[in-house]
This record gives structure tokens, sequence and C-alpha cells, in this order.
């Protein structure tokens, strides 16, 4: 599975309320605004740019666009690194401030059913879809998964 795949996977309104998650401030912080400015074909980034630019996102997205996608994710990631962090702890997974090694290996940390668990032990404390996208970002990084993952009910 693609990064891609993992917003399509969350549709349009997913990817919206993922998109209005981004902080512009800690874009700025991490020195990424203008990499998301340009990736997302924007001559201006504000919140309404941000928030208009799904609808002109999304095909790129179907049509597996990895860069665009991980320069997304980056975005919300950044935006999100409180409920990273939570979610590294939780799992045990050694990190510096939400960033682990590239080459750990997590299949002593990702065990059976880890997605689930961790999406039930988050839920209700941080956004829906930021949460769900976390979770299957972290497996695309760490598992290489055949499938996106979807909470049961």
């Amino acid at each position: 599975m693609q990064l891609p795949q993992v917003f399509v996977s969350m549709g349009p309104d997913g990817l919206s309320e993922l998109l209005s998650s981004v902080s512009l401030g800690k874009l700025r912080t991490y020195k990424v605004f203008e990499q998301l400015k340009l990736r997302l074909h924007l001559n201006k980034l504000n919140s309404e740019t941000l928030r208009r630019s799904p609808s002109r996102v999304w095909p790129r997205l179907e049509e597996g666009d990895e860069g665009l996608a991980q320069e997304i994710a980056q975005a919300v990631l950044i935006s999100n690194m409180d409920l990273v962090i939570a979610v590294l702890d939780e799992l045990g997974i050694a990190h510096e401030e939400g960033f682990f090694s590239k080459d750990l290996d997590a299949s002593k940390y990702l065990t059976g059913g880890w997605q689930q668990r961790v999406y039930d032990k988050f839920k209700g404390q941080f956004p829906d879809a930021v949460l769900r996208f976390y979770v299957n970002h972290l497996a695309v990084d760490l598992e290489k998964p055949e499938a996106v993952f979807v909470p049961a009910a």
C-alpha cells in the first residue's frame, strides 16, 4: 500500500478534515511552509486557500501522486505532533519529540491488532480523521501493509 491510497480511502471529506488540522505556524516552524505551498500549486497559502484546496488536490491523490501525499502527510503530522508522540509512547517506540529512526525494526512494537488498540485508546481524544490517518501512516512507514486500516465500529 502507498500513502496516496490512505488519503483516497478517507474520501474527500477526510482529506478536508486533515487539511483543516494543519497549523500554518507549525509549517513555518518546521520550515515546510513553502514546500507545501508549491506542492499544492497555490500562489498564496493561508487558512482559506488550504480549506479550498481539497477539490484541486483530490484528483492528484487519486492518480497516486506520492510526492503530494508525502507533503500533505508531513504537514498534517507536524501540526498534530501531540497525537504522534502519544501514539509512539503508547506503542513503546523510542523517538525524539515524535521523530524516530527510519531504520527502526518495529516488529516488536507493532504486534497483532495494534492499529485497532491504538485507535480505541485515542478515539475521542484526537480528531478521528487525524487519528485514522496517523495509524495508517505509521503502518505504511513501518510495516508496508497490503490494505488500509479501517477501524471496527
